[in-house]
């Protein structure tokens, strides 16, 4: 981590020293449990990209069934994303996090009982709704803990969630559904019972382990404590709201910059989330004598470049410049490796190597974006604008796979989805040049945060 001062205030060395002591403290005790609850949500969210041909055979789904089943999680997550965020700053993280683990669980393994279409969707649409504000609300949390200087870095960690979730539980999945006809549940059953379980046991870690605030944290002094929050006050320039409620989204609602970033999500939130549940297929598609223990360590090649992104990169989005440099170029590599994959004339490995490009920008990008909602507004206004651009960004999750899982049935090709993500991650590279910090904020702040 740099050692510039990140905020108007002035810091002498020893201060300086002390915030990059205390920071990297924050960052060993917070962040790998924050990551291990990513990789459980992700994993119960995403694991029916695993299941889509057993659910195909066994209980007669489509795949526009599927994709739209899929999509369907999302609706409910992003109506309920602003109201959950609301009550996670008001009544803390720990308890809120806890009660979104144990809910999602429970359904998660719930889906162990689909028997047909309609099962399928409300199951989808409960799951959505149980985990709602999740994402959101550990964004916020990250606020509560990091400067701007280092919360890209660790949003950007916090990510590897994703990816992490994609190396494991693809071959994971792929693992347990060779459990099929044990006890006389087929593999994709089990698959939903042994991924839902962990969620549920990892809420009484949260519950007994995650401080709300700096000021409960027991690794923190007197003196730690103080220091982050004068640095944390002084940066606190976003427009605020006196409103704890829904009346909290005003500000948000009339920040035309936010509306930008909300588009540029909606962008990237389409790729991401099309590759999360139809790259297993379109990895089968090229040889379908695999197993689906070789299709799962297939897919998890392209998620293990979207950890090394997500690791390695957002240190670097310092400044409003670089920071949307970095955004754009990252959208642009994503067009160009999913159009590798998309002409490779069937070759699998080729088109490997087009998703590895695409995928190891998809959490540098999303790892930026987050950024900007905690630049501009503060208190409830915050929590409010960083669940809102979510919600809204979560469209995407619901178009892009009932558009893959449509375009594939009309068309017989599960590559023909691959250009609606192509010409959607080209208009955010040019959406992100639009994005500026608030206008109180000093350009030489605004450079070194």
């Amino acid at each position: 981590m740099s050692t510039q001062a990140t905020t108007s205030l002035s810091l002498s060395h020893s201060e300086q020293s002390q915030l990059d002591l205390l920071t990297k403290k924050n960052f060993v005790k917070l962040m790998p449990l924050l990551v291990i609850v990513y990789i459980i949500s992700f994993v119960d969210r995403t694991n029916i990209g695993m299941a889509k041909e057993s659910l195909e055979a066994s209980v007669g789904l489509s795949a526009a069934s599927y994709g739209l089943g899929a999509g369907l999680f999302f609706l409910f997550y992003a109506v309920l994303e602003i109201p959950s965020n609301l009550i996670l700053h008001k009544v803390g993280a720990r308890f809120w996090i806890a009660r979104i683990m144990i809910t999602w669980g429970a359904i998660s393994m719930l889906m162990a009982i689909v028997w047909n279409d309609i099962s399928f969707y409300v199951l989808r649409i409960l799951l959505g709704a149980a985990e709602a504000g999740l994402y959101p609300g550990i964004i916020l949390y990250i606020s509560y803990w990091f400067p701007q200087r280092y919360r890209a870095r660790a949003i950007g960690i916090f990510l590897l969630g994703v990816s992490i979730a994609n190396i494991v539980g693809a071959p994971l999945g792929g693992l347990l559904l060779q459990l099929d006809g044990f006890a006389g549940l087929e593999g994709w059953q089990w698959m939903f019972i042994i991924e839902g379980l962990p969620a549920i046991l990892l809420a009484f870690a949260v519950w007994n382990y995650l401080p709300d605030k700096p000021q409960n944290a027991k690794w923190l002094t007197d003196e730690d404590r103080s220091l982050l929050q004068r640095i944390l006050d002084s940066e606190d320039q976003g427009e605020g709201s006196k409103h704890n409620d829904l009346r909290a989204l005003g500000p948000v609602l009339r920040d035309p910059i936010l509306w930008v970033v909300v588009l540029a999500y909606f962008t990237h939130q389409i790729a991401v989330y099309s590759l999360s549940y139809f790259l297993p297929t379109i990895i089968h598609s090229y040889d379908a004598t695999m197993s689906s223990l070789q299709v799962g360590l297939i897919t998890a090649i392209p998620w293990i470049a979207a950890a090394l992104g997500s690791w390695f990169l957002p240190k670097y989005a310092v400044g409003l410049k670089k920071s949307k440099m970095m955004a754009s170029a990252g959208f642009l590599l994503v067009a160009l490796g999913l159009t590798i994959a998309a002409t490779t004339a069937g070759n699998m490995w080729i088109a490997v190597g087009g998703f590895f490009i695409a995928a190891s920008q998809l959490f540098v990008i999303q790892s930026i974006l987050f950024t900007f909602p905690q630049q501009r507004f503060s208190g409830a206004a915050q929590a409010g604008g960083v669940a809102f651009m979510n919600m809204c960004g979560l469209v995407g999750g619901f178009l892009g796979p009932t558009v893959m899982g449509a375009l594939e049935t009309s068309t017989g090709n599960k590559l023909s989805g691959l250009w609606f993500i192509i010409g959607a991650v080209i208009i955010g590279s040019l959406l992100v040049w639009l994005l500026k910090y608030r206008n109180n904020e000093s350009p030489a702040v605004a450079e070194r945060s």
